[in-house]
């Protein structure tokens, strides 16, 4: 039987529906909205993984290209691997909704959302969050939602809600908001710099947006939902507990004090094995639970040191910062470099710049468009001191990578003024914590050395909170050790200015405004701070670009000149190309960009495409190169592209018998125009332009 629930949204109802798509699922809800459809399932296993000391939750987000009235591009037709929008969709569904389970839940789950229409409405991702909270809410899996969702929209002062494609085209900032009735769980957003306070009205608009989705789920519920599976809590055996701690709590508490990461994790396990030694057999073997009890002595040790004491695991006080140091133009061959390095993490930055060759060309529901500017984020294993296969970049790689490339995007000149393809690339070189916001610092530098003159520099700084009832401590430049243990993660990137990207996921509930407006001013301050130490090194682009990156030049040229430069089929192009060794690209508005690292090859390419768009006169001389002789005279060009008929008659003031007893393919001599008839055919003569005869 087909249930459903509607919600007014902009003028537009929100329509949740369930019992008439996928009903063999657990659950199964339709979200549509004006054109846009979304289908979100979920699916647990009856029984759970008997070894499983994580939850086994996998969230997929799928675009169809029939959504948009489209055939996929490629030769199989179909749908393949998942675009990088896709991807990072998957990850904005699955971190609010991961932390939304109860402990003890370890059936495996999956949950779908596929896009089945796509409208210009821009807002599949949202409805694709609240479509995936529906289908879990009404479904008998175990679920402490529901969760509602909101695209904000910033222009100044002005907010908008779920902007569409256009509204968000004009808009500064957009952020989404995920979250509970009671709760923001995550936040993901960018754009040009705004301040702390205007973040704070907007995260305190979305939580009131996200109470309406919320509501509407929760009469669906009442209407369609089943009855829930029993989740058990894990219970610690208390006496084993107690007998762990009267044996190694000590240990422990000097263990975690070690500033160095791998040091203490190696003297932790050197506890932790001792534990198992004393405290479980063959016979009895309870080396899980104490692994479980010795983790939770752990992070009780470190927070309550953090709260009790305000000294973190490697010394620091709560809002200081580990010692940061950089270094650019490190790789002689790369056009920009820069190795920026906070505590025990390493980012190693390389900017490229190339041409509009270069651009990355995307087909996606939205219609294909280009990219000019990549970052692209690498974790090899041995940043972490493991042994991994190298594989390609996963969802983590990828959402870091987009988080930084957000960042700084804003930051970076307009292609008017600076037409070049730009691509970073940063692998981390070793990991204690904020890669990512090493690679945005990384990033700035790289640019900075690689000559591009960024409107100004952006630094990241990852921030963290332990929060036990009303004690509340904030942390700078968390630890990974802090962010396992903590109760919210949340990173915060922006120039001197103002945030130009954000991130936040929230482990509680209970973060108040009051809490997240200290966060930011110590975000700003930490911000501040490491911009100073970037400054240090190099405060401004380099005035000129790097040795062996590519030279651009642009020229402008009218429209109807367009089919000139190119030629029939885009002969004259490919042979300036090959005749100059350069890179060309003529765009429909009749800006032409030349590139080439050697600056006499451009100015070659940039004489010959003037020479096209010269105009022949009538009475000027020009130097003339015989392209092919005929009975009646020859053919010869006067200007790059630009033919003209020098007859028989025109060749010698003595009579010609024979053309080619005077010239042959490939001479070149002066020539004198003296005649265009209105087709624009070109008469020269050659006896005119000989020396003493010539005007």
């Amino acid at each position: 039987m087909i249930k459903k629930v509607e919600l007014d949204v902009k003028g537009t109802p929100l329509l949740l529906e369930t019992g008439k798509f996928a009903k063999q699922a657990d659950g199964s809800i339709v979200v549509t909205y004006g054109d846009t459809i979304v289908l979100a399932t979920v699916v647990a296993k009856k029984e759970a993984k008997t070894d499983a000391d994580f939850f086994p939750l996998t969230i997929d987000y799928q675009e169809k290209t029939y959504a948009a009235g489209k055939i996929p591009g490629g030769f199989f037709k179909r749908e393949g691997r998942p675009s990088e929008k896709e991807i990072l969709t998957s990850r904005l569904i699955d971190r609010p909704t991961r932390p939304l389970f109860p402990d003890g839940f370890y059936s495996e789950t999956q949950g779908i959302v596929s896009v089945l229409s796509f409208g210009d409405e821009n807002i599949s991702d949202i409805i694709g969050i609240i479509g995936m909270s529906a289908a879990l809410s009404i479904s008998d899996i175990p679920f402490n939602g529901p969760l509602g969702a909101v695209r904000v929209g910033i222009t100044g002062d002005s907010f908008v809600l779920n902007p569409n494609l256009v509204e968000a085209e004009a808009c500064d900032f957009t952020l989404v908001v995920a979250g509970t009735e009671d709760a923001v769980l995550m936040v993901e957003g960018g754009g040009i710099e705004i301040s702390e306070s205007v973040l704070l009205e907007a995260l305190e608009l979305a939580r009131n947006e996200i109470k309406r989705y919320v509501v509407l789920q929760r009469e669906l519920v009442n209407i369609a939902g089943k009855k829930k599976r029993e989740a058990i809590p894990p219970v610690f055996n208390e006496e084993l507990l107690n007998k762990i701690s009267s044996f190694c709590l000590d240990r422990i508490k000097e263990a975690i004090t070690i500033p160095d990461k791998l040091r203490r994790q190696s003297a932790l396990n050197e506890i932790l094995e001792d534990v198992i030694s004393e405290f479980s057999s063959e016979d009895n073997d309870v080396s899980k639970e104490i692994s479980s009890g010795f983790e939770k002595i752990e992070k009780n040790l470190v927070r309550n040191m953090i709260l009790e004491k305000g000294l973190r695991a490697d010394g620091r006080k709560p809002d200081e910062i580990r010692k940061i140091s950089c270094d650019v133009g490190i790789l002689p061959r790369a056009h920009g470099s820069a190795l920026f390095v906070r505590g025990e993490t390493q980012a190693l930055t390389v900017a490229t710049l190339g041409t509009s060759e270069d651009e990355q060309r995307i087909d996606s529901l939205e219609g294909e468009y280009k990219k000019a500017f990549m970052l692209h984020y690498n974790f090899p294993p041995f940043s972490v001191g493991e042994v991994k296969g190298l594989r390609s970049a996963g969802r983590r790689e990828i959402g870091h990578g987009m988080l930084a490339e957000r960042a700084l995007k804003t930051q970076l000149p307009d292609r008017s003024d600076f037409p070049y393809t730009i691509r970073i690339v940063s692998d981390i070189l070793e990991s204690n914590g904020s890669s990512s916001m090493a690679t945005v610092c990384g990033g700035t530098m790289a640019l900075m050395d690689a000559g591009v003159p960024i409107k100004a520099p952006v630094a990241g700084i990852a921030m963290g909170l332990i929060k036990e009832g009303e004690r509340v401590v904030v942390l700078t430049d968390i630890l990974g050790l802090e962010d396992h243990l903590g109760d919210m993660d949340f990173k915060v990137t922006g120039t001197e200015d103002g945030i130009t990207a954000f991130q936040m996921d929230v482990k509680i509930s209970g973060v108040t405004k009051e809490i997240m407006r200290e966060a930011l001013e110590q975000a700003r301050k930490g911000r501040l701070h490491i911009l100073g130490k970037m400054k240090e090194v190099l405060s401004v682009p380099r005035e000129s670009l790097a040795k062996y990156a590519p030279r651009i030049y642009t020229m402008q040229i009218k429209t109807d000149k367009i089919r000139d430069i190119i030629g029939t089929g885009g002969k004259v192009i490919r042979g300036i190309i090959e005749e100059t060794k350069t890179k060309i690209n003529v765009d429909d508005s009749g800006v032409i960009s030349i590139a080439s690292s050697d600056e006499a090859s451009a100015k070659m390419a940039i004489d010959i495409i003037k020479g096209i768009l010269e105009e022949p006169e009538i009475g000027k001389i020009y130097n003339a190169k015989v392209m092919r002789v005929v009975e009646f005279g020859a053919f010869v060009e006067i200007l790059p592209g630009k033919e003209a008929l020098l007859h028989i008659s025109e060749i010698s003031h003595k009579r010609v018998e024979k053309v080619t007893d005077e010239i042959k393919e490939g001479d070149i001599f002066p020539v004198k125009v003296i005649k265009i008839d209105k087709a624009g055919k070109i008469g020269v003569s050659r006896k005119e332009a000989l020396p003493g005869k010539s005007s």
